[in-house]
């Protein structure tokens, strides 16, 4: 039943009614129902639906089967209610050869009583019993008429003993029959039911930001609903660890631009207080800059996020010169061309692919002791670009964390500046275009971190 509503506290209370059946999915208190839990609710429902749909499913079955057995008996002739008539003849014709023979007549009734353990009742035209070996028989078996030169001569009939329960038993084994069936079917749907509302019950916990909750299946973990668990939980772990990741980097964001906004507040202070103007514009102009960088890193991470990759031949040599200079390397020391033509064009996001340049230059000028190379290597099926530093190099097994977001590693030797996300952002973009970041130490020294983006766009 659900709960009335009342215009206010004071006014008399509506009784309470069953909505119609056209509102009730739609009634807004629907989530009474989860009082237990979503979980617990569709685990009850379930266990409930497949309960009944497998009883009916056997109840079905049992009939199909008795109209098929009908059916090809009455099509092949040999049906139970034939057979009891060949029965009836092969007895009539046995009793008519020596019916007027009693001592053979009572020795043939005495041979069928005893080889088929019946009772055998012998009557006359009137109904009477001649010499019977039973007089209870009120429900026969088998009822034959005995004809003798087209007259009527008697009947003699057939019936079990009342103490015997085979006809009992026999209904009673196809009743406990389908009472195992419904109540194994009952086993199968818990055993159904209950991981799905496992499934359920986390993900309920998912969507109320409990990030923590897991399913576990126990001895169900195996089997299609085993994978389907495994994936959730995959799935919990990679938003929990998501929403981690932002938490982080709203954190290091504020942090990184509380600093540079620190710093402007007081250059201003300083020019206002009548200090050198030029020093602190310049000053300022730096600060701006350090933080549209960041607001720009953050903006191409947010495209890739949102799918928003505008597409387009992007010139790869002439990509790379504009980033060697924005960098303010010269172009004839630094870059490095390894192709048979400049105009090799790949298609990209110009925006991203200049990002992620610059964020390779940017890495080896901050934290690779200098840029001593910036090369791009084309071959027919892609195109690399590699910046090489002048640092101590990467540690063993470096050359994979250092494309996780905050992570700042190196030997303690150069000091960490920046907030970690600029190499995560490089490998994002060129997995966006297809193409995959790597990162690997030179054996001059130093590091070679580059990306290879494809010439081809990738079937989607």
């Amino acid at each position: 039943m659900w709960r009335s509503r009342t215009a206010s506290p004071d006014a008399p209370a509506c009784p309470v009614m069953p909505n119609p059946p056209w509102q009730r999915r739609k009634h807004p208190d629907r989530a009474a129902l989860f009082r237990d839990g979503p979980a617990a609710f569709m685990r009850a429902r379930l266990h409930r639906r497949i309960f009944a749909w497998l009883g009916i499913s056997i109840l079905f079955m049992a009939f199909v089967l008795f109209a098929i057995s009908a059916f090809f008996d009455r099509l092949t002739g040999s049906g139970y209610r034939r057979e009891m008539d060949r029965a009836n003849t092969f007895i009539a014709h046995q009793f008519t050869k020596v019916w007027d023979d009693p001592k053979a007549r009572n020795a043939l009734a005495e041979d069928i009583a005893r080889d088929f353990d019946v009772r055998v009742e012998m009557r006359d035209t009137l109904g009477a019993s001649i010499e019977p070996f039973s007089d209870f028989c009120k429900k026969p078996v088998f009822s034959a008429q005995i004809n003798r030169e087209g007259t009527q001569a008697g009947e003699v009939r057939l019936c079990f003993d009342p103490r015997r329960s085979a006809p009992k038993w026999g209904g009673f084994t196809l009743f406990l029959a389908c009472v195992i069936l419904w109540a194994a079917s009952g086993r199968i749907a818990i055993r159904l039911s209950r991981p799905l509302g496992e499934l359920a019950r986390v993900a309920h916990d998912l969507g109320s930001g409990k990030l923590d909750s897991r399913v576990d299946l126990g001895c169900y973990e195996h089997g299609e609903v085993g994978v389907v668990a495994e994936s959730m939980n995959e799935m919990a772990a990679r938003i929990q660890k998501q929403v981690a990741d932002q938490r982080e980097l709203l954190a290091a964001v504020s942090h990184e631009l509380r600093t540079p906004l620190a710093r402007i507040r007081l250059l201003t202070e300083i020019a206002r207080d009548g200090g050198e103007p030029g020093h602190a514009f310049d000053e300022i102009d730096r600060e701006v800059v350090e933080i549209d960088q960041l607001v720009g890193e953050l903006l191409a991470s947010s495209r890739i996020d949102f799918s928003a990759l505008s597409t387009k031949p992007v010139s790869a040599v002439e990509t790379a010169h504009r980033a060697v200079s924005r960098a303010g390397l010269d172009s004839e020391k630094v870059l490095t061309v390894y192709s048979e033509s400049d105009e090799v064009l790949i298609p990209a996001d110009p925006t991203l692919l200049a990002r992620a340049l610059a964020n390779l230059i940017e890495n080896a000028t901050r934290h690779g002791g200098g840029v001593v190379r910036v090369a791009v290597r084309c071959s027919a099926n892609d195109v690399t670009f590699e910046v090489e530093d002048n640092g101590p190099g990467l540690i063993p097994g470096e050359e994979e964390r250092i494309f996780e977001a905050f992570y700042q590693g190196g030997n303690g030797d150069v000091p960490k500046k920046g907030i970690g996300l600029g190499l995560a952002l490089v490998k994002r973009i060129a997995v966006a275009h297809g193409g995959r970041a790597f990162a690997e130490n030179r054996s001059e020294g130093g590091a070679r971190i580059g990306i290879v983006i494809p010439r081809e766009l990738p079937l989607s």
